[in-house]
């Protein structure tokens, strides 16, 4: 394969146009007919696998989905959205913005309906969803149907560590549309492309934070237009007032959330919250030990020799692609960005064999979606993806049965929890926490502090939320566990193999824990 010298040729869309034959009888057209079927049922295979691959890694222990449940639980049940924090000891009375309302809703929803197994519906859907959209702007640029079926598998397969029922697989769903419809109106010029634009940003803006993502992404464009708007090299046919428009249009999009204005403020917060980098595993760097991490690096590095091996300078994909580098390696939960950046350039640099264009009939389309859902619901049944399987894991991950008899013999708190237990305490134990995920409600201080006890390091007995606490709920294995079984403040209560309650020695639920010793122990049996 080689790079191309020019800006990418328009690729027409998915079209019918028959093979050469010599007639155009009933027998002529079997050839077409038969590269239709097959196309189809390989882009069935496509989503079908990629669902399957949802399921297979399915369970209910994602730490920060149960915060987002309760907030959802909470807006339902007051008819508004929180403006102050509910759920911590920390942020009582103080300024929060659920900046997911809109997912915190729809997940809810979902799980009052179906149980655990609504999250692994709404993750397996988004999926399917997202690879539906990256097919469609890698082929959109790819004239070959075999070579824009690999880039969406191999692009799909990097991510697959993301499949989990957060709010982000809105913004890959989103971010992969915006640059579908900028790459498409580049070479079009035509101004109908960019009109979903400010459609895209207001529902972008109420489901999940990284809409910022895709300003930056519009703002790469609008630089591109004003560059070359004095060019004849063919870069881009936008003119930069519509792009100018439309830009001021997404961003007024962006203000219609229940929050308005201070959306910004967090995305600034959270922005500068360098603390989390280190303490939180998902927002650390990628460490290369499995193929997915390894996938990453070779579309971006495929991307790079497209751009080196082209005559002109590709602002756009630059852009693009830079921008992709420096989130995506500086956070393992952002690798979407250089895989999405990086899908695109190979699939509008790299040459393929055009007689091998997509000619599937949009009659087909309707078939695909009922294959794979078929295909969907036989992984559900075959996999065991059901309720029962799904809380079993969980307590696997969770302080399930701890929870059970903290509620059982009625322990308050202050309570004192681990950092990754929070969201789930939010929701089981509803009880104020100490910490949990939602790292712009705390800063970096308290994460760090936070870590630091949880370590038992040097000082972790001066710190004011243990001092403060009658209820502590932490892992088995943790150094703090370890250390509070010989402080006099506490006395253990309850332990299995996951979790360690202790009660603090001079309060009321002290003899309460005492007298429950033999429930504690047939509880810690189970």
């Amino acid at each position: 394969m080689k790079s191309s010298d020019s800006a990418p040729a328009a690729v027409p869309e998915a079209n019918c146009d028959p093979l050469p034959t010599a007639g155009r009888g009933p027998d002529a057209m079997q050839p077409l007919r038969s590269i239709q079927w097959a196309q189809a049922l390989v882009l069935a295979a496509l989503y079908s696998f990629l669902a399957f691959l949802c399921l297979h890694i399915a369970d209910a222990g994602d730490p920060d989905v149960w915060w987002h449940l309760r907030t959802g639980e909470w807006i339902l049940q007051y008819g508004a959205v929180p403006h102050t924090d509910p759920f911590s000891v920390f942020g009582a009375g103080k300024p929060w913005v659920a900046y997911s309302w809109l997912f915190e809703l729809l997940i809810f929803q979902l799980f009052r309906w179906l149980g655990l197994v609504g999250l692994v519906v709404y993750t397996a859907g988004m999926v399917v969803s997202i690879a539906v959209v990256l097919h469609r702007l890698i082929r959109r640029l790819q004239a070959d149907f075999s070579l824009a079926v690999l880039l969406t598998v191999v692009a799909a397969f990097s991510i697959y560590r993301l499949y989990t029922p957060r709010p982000w697989l809105f913004s890959i769903l989103f971010f992969a549309l915006e640059l579908d419809v900028l790459m498409q109106a580049r070479k079009t010029g035509k101004f109908r492309e960019l009109v979903w634009l400010p459609v895209i940003f207001a529902l972008w803006a109420n489901v999940h934070i990284q809409f910022i993502d895709g300003l930056i992404l519009l703002a790469i464009a609008l630089a591109e237009s004003f560059l070359t708007r004095k060019r004849a090299d063919g870069q881009t046919r936008l003119r930069p007032d519509w792009l100018c428009g439309v830009s001021l249009a997404c961003v007024l999009a962006t203000l219609m959330n229940p929050y308005g204005w201070r959306i910004y403020q967090v995305a600034y917060d959270l922005a500068g919250q360098l603390g989390a980098l280190n303490q939180v595993t998902e927002f650390q760097a990628m460490s290369f030990r499995g193929l997915d991490n390894w996938c990453v690096l070779l579309l971006a590095l495929g991307a790079v020799g497209v751009l080196a091996r082209a005559r002109r300078v590709a602002l756009f994909e630059i852009g693009l692609l830079a921008f992709g580098v420096l989130v995506s390696f500086r956070s393992q939960r952002d690798v979407w960005m250089v895989v999405i950046a990086a899908s695109a350039t190979l699939a509008s640099g790299l040459t393929g064999n055009a007689e091998n264009r997509l000619r599937m009939k949009a009659i087909y389309a309707p078939l695909v979606a009922v294959a794979t859902g078929l295909a969907v619901l036989f992984g559900f049944r075959v996999l065991h993806v059901d309720n029962a399987r799904l809380r079993a894991r969980l307590a696997e991950d969770m302080p399930v049965r701890a929870v059970e008899v903290v509620k059982a013999k009625g322990w308050s708190g202050p309570l004192y929890n681990d950092f990754n237990w929070g969201g789930y305490l939010i929701w089981a134990l509803r009880q104020p926490v100490s910490i949990d995920g939602r790292t712009n409600t705390y800063g970096d201080e308290r994460l760090n502090r936070s870590y630091a006890t949880w370590n038992a390091q040097p000082g972790w007995a001066s710190d004011p939320d243990l001092q403060s606490a009658k209820l502590v709920i932490g892992p088995t294995n943790a150094p703090l566990t370890q250390v509070l079984r010989m402080d006099p403040r506490f006395e253990v209560a309850y332990e299995d193999k996951l979790a360690v309650v202790f009660i603090a020695r001079d309060s009321s639920q002290s003899g309460a824990a005492a007298e429950g010793g033999a429930f504690v122990r047939l509880m810690s049996a189970r």
